[in-house]
């Protein structure tokens, strides 16, 4: 990964409840343990058990989780209407969701920044999803879910209690659920295009998705006389544009990328990947742009950040 895109960061201030610590002299407890130990984790101990991972976070670890409360398992059930139970839920379902509040290493509520983090969870090629963290203005994991307990000590590594389930995202989601996308997902979402971007970029994938940042289109948007925001822009122009940055079938990591490789994105044009001097790609318009951020893998593709528009 070439680094996380930072923007303004604060920590957040754990939690203190005697509660969730040992008391003095006492072992702590693993994972599992704790969670059996916490009224309100109940159904997520239910979940771990129905799906075979007590084994897993009972192992050594370091592992950090973000453990939802009952209420967030209810919200969770109360949002399907084929969803009674935990036991109506498909168990490969279940377990890559719970996998997804699961990090194989110890985070404390310090250790959080304005990034991604990397889950247990797997999308395409049984790549690692990433959960975003958002602590400017307070503080959200995957776009929604807030803390309710931080920093809970546990043998095996760090429970953090949170107020939702989430949901591993697909590439729309991690385009919305970051500030810094904003003007990207204005463009997808603009009602006079042809194509509906958001309902294609849901879809079974895998797409690998190069994302400019909301300064990459005010610097668009500066580069023309005539345009003044992206309503300006022609439709089938913007169209032309926003099919630059997409490419179907295909789920291409940081690792994957090769010297002088050509992709091709949906509508034409070509690609090319410049690693001479970082990582860069290369339009057919003879732009040379940099990858400020790599490898924010969703369930159904990827997102690379780049900071500029891309032009065919």
């Amino acid at each position: 990964m070439y680094g996380f895109l930072m923007v303004n960061v604060f920590f957040f201030t754990a939690c203190d409840s005697e509660d969730d610590m040992p008391d003095e002299g006492e072992m702590p407890m693993n994972i599992v343990e704790t969670a059996v130990a916490t009224d309100d984790l109940s159904i997520l101990v239910d979940a771990l058990t129905q799906t075979n991972l007590v084994s897993t976070l009972e192992g050594d670890g370091p592992f950090t989780v973000f453990a939802p409360t009952n209420n967030a398992f209810q919200n969770l059930l109360d949002s399907s209407p084929n969803w009674n139970s935990l036991s109506d839920i498909d168990n490969t379902v279940l377990t890559n969701v719970l996998l997804f509040h699961v990090l194989a290493a110890d985070v404390k509520a310090a250790d959080l920044t304005d990034s991604y983090v990397t889950s247990s969870a797997t999308g395409p090629n049984d790549e690692q999803i990433v959960v975003q963290v958002d602590v400017t203005g307070g503080v959200k994991f995957n776009g929604s879910a807030r803390p309710v307990t931080t920093d809970v000590a546990a043998s095996n590594g760090t429970v953090h209690i949170i107020d939702e389930v989430m949901l591993p995202p697909s590439v729309v989601n991690l385009a919305l659920n970051n500030p810094i996308f904003s003007t990207l997902v204005a463009a997808l979402t603009r009602d006079d295009l042809t194509t509906d971007y958001v309902s294609v970029l849901s879809g079974a994938g895998p797409f690998t998705v190069f994302a400019p940042t909301n300064d990459a289109f005010q610097a668009l948007l500066d580069g023309s006389a005539e345009w003044d925001s992206l309503d300006d822009i022609p439709a089938a122009t913007l169209e032309a544009v926003l099919n630059y940055h997409v490419v179907n079938s295909a789920n291409v990591q940081s690792d994957q990328l090769m010297d002088n490789q050509q992709i091709a994105p949906l509508g034409g044009g070509m690609l090319t990947i410049d690693l001479s001097n970082g990582a860069k790609v290369e339009t057919s318009s003879n732009q040379s742009v940099n990858i400020i951020l790599t490898d924010a893998q969703g369930a159904n593709g990827v997102v690379h950040v780049v900071d500029q528009v891309l032009l065919p």
